[in-house]
Parts: structure tokens; sequence; C-alpha cells
């Protein structure tokens, strides 16, 4: 009963901004934004920590500003995600546009598949869906929503154009698969895990604990790996789906070093795109809370 009341709380919601016109919805989930940054103190502060660990030369003022916009991002990407059954390459055109698209085409006519390097940077749940909606339908590594309904109600509007969804909890074999099939799978890179799914490795200077997946699967199959994310540009006023160049990875007679090279390589990646857009990126999240033997807990 309680899944279902957050269901249909939710789907009311999502109905409700995704009738609003886009200003009027943006300004309405802003407010309630706006409202969260101070109310949640406990994931303000987790933000805080992590500019002082990933970014300590900003003064406080400019570290402020970057967790007060993180906020209105993460309310512009609920505009969109409700919004996102109604797109069309059509009514899309005026606000939404790839760039760098020639990368991902020439990996793509490689047939070995491709892994597209992504995080919790800028719109993600838009970068996948526009990408299918242009058509080039795309698998997607994610986690399993505890409500069953909502998590159904996710997945529909993320497959409506072609995607696939491979959950966390099996999807090894899944993304094996897409790689000899030559298919394209998108992974977010930049959350904290566990040993032996992750390993430590450099992010902003700090050891990380990196899931060592995308990197074990690239150098098994061959595939391709290139950054991709949907960014805010000011400038223009779009989304800019970006893609990176093909990045490459150097194999020895040591795999494990060569995993750990790889992985520490795509949080180098991670890291240059979240410096160049840092108030896009989800600080909120513990992302070094996983420390190597031995070492003090940081939150």
């Amino acid at each position: 009963m309680k899944q279902r009341f957050q269901y249909w709380l939710v789907v009311a919601l999502a109905e409700f901004l995704g009738w609003l016109p886009r200003p009027l919805a943006r300004r309405f989930v802003g407010l309630h934004t706006a409202a969260a940054y101070h109310l949640l103190g406990r994931l303000r502060r987790v933000g805080e920590r992590n500019l002082q660990l990933a970014l300590p030369e900003l003064s406080p003022a400019e570290k402020e500003t970057i967790l007060k916009n993180l906020f209105r991002y993460l309310g512009w990407q609920m505009v969109e995600f409700c919004r996102m059954s109604r797109y069309t390459p059509r009514n899309t055109r005026n606000w939404l546009r790839t760039d760098g698209l020639e990368h991902y085409e020439a990996a793509m006519k490689r047939g070995k598949g491709v892994l597209i390097l992504t995080g919790h940077l800028g719109a993600w749940e838009l970068s996948s869906f526009y990408h299918s909606l242009m058509g080039h339908p795309m698998g997607m590594v994610i986690r399993r929503l505890d409500n069953t309904y909502l998590d159904q109600y996710v997945n529909h509007i993320r497959c409506l154009h072609g995607n696939r969804v491979l959950h966390k909890d099996d999807f090894a074999r899944g993304l094996l698969k897409a790689m000899h099939q030559g298919d394209s799978v998108g992974i977010l890179m930049d959350t904290n895990m566990t040993p032996p799914q992750g390993v430590f490795a450099p992010f902003f200077s700090l050891a990380a604990c990196t899931g060592s997946g995308l990197a074990r699967v690239a150098l098994k199959t061959g595939a391709a790996v290139l950054p991709g994310f949907c960014l805010w540009e000011p400038a223009e006023q779009k989304y800019v789906l970006h893609f990176g160049p093909e990045l490459e990875f150097t194999q020895t007679d040591d795999p494990e070093a060569d995993i750990l090279a790889a992985t520490a390589q795509c949080n180098t990646v991670l890291e240059s795109w979240i410096r160049r857009y840092p108030d896009q990126w989800l600080w909120i999240h513990r992302r070094w809370k996983t420390r190597p033997a031995g070492e003090p807990a940081i939150y």
C-alpha cells in the first residue's frame, strides 16, 4: 500500500510538471529546490565536505554558489524527466543538440561495441533518452528502485525509444553480450563502490573506490570507450549532449595493473569534465566514503 501511494503521488506530480510550460515548471521546482538547499542540511554538508576535498582553492562563497546551482539543476532535470514522454526530434531541436557525434559514430563502426563513460553530471537521464530519440538506442546500467511500481514507471519512460536497461545486480553478463553484438552501453562511473567490485584510483587527487567493470570489459572485448555527458550550456540556453574522443587503454603483461590504470584514466576524464561544469555534478553524494584499509573515515 505504501509503494502504491508513493507511485501515484509521483505520477500526479510528474503529470502536473509535464503539463506546465517549461519556464513555469522550472520556477515552481526552483522554489522547492531552493528550500531544499537550506532544509536538507545533511546533504548540504556532504556537498560542502566534497568541495573542500576536491576544490580547496575555491572560496566559501564560490562553493556555496556551486551547491545552490546544483540543487537548481537537479530540479530542472526533474522537470525534463516529467516531460520526456512527449519529446520528439522536432519539438526538441531548438533547445537540445549533440556535439561530437562523429566520435560515437566512428566507435560504432568498429563493430566491437561502445562503452559510454558518464556520470551524475548535467542531465544524465536526458542524455541517454535524447540519444535514443535521435535514432541511437543504447543500454543503461542502473540500480533498481526500491519501489517496484516506480521502477517500472521510470524504466518505461527511459526505454520509450529503444533503450535497454541492464540492472547492476546482473550487468556483467549483459554488458559482455552487448559488446559482442556491437551495441552501446552507458555506465555511470562516479559513485562510491566497495571492493572487490571497486578499485582505488585517484579522483581529484584522493583515492576513490571506483567501479572497475568498464575497464575490465573494455580490455577483454576491445570495445571503444568514450565520454558522454548532457550538459546545460548557459551561453546557448540549451542542453548539449557532448561526446568526447575515444580513450586509449594500454595493455601489458599484468592484467590487474592494466585494469587499475584504465580505471584511473576514466576518473581523470570524469574529473576534467566536472572541473569544466562544477555546478552540474552531484556533490551531495558521499563519493569518497569507502577508504583504503587503515585510513580514517572522511564523512
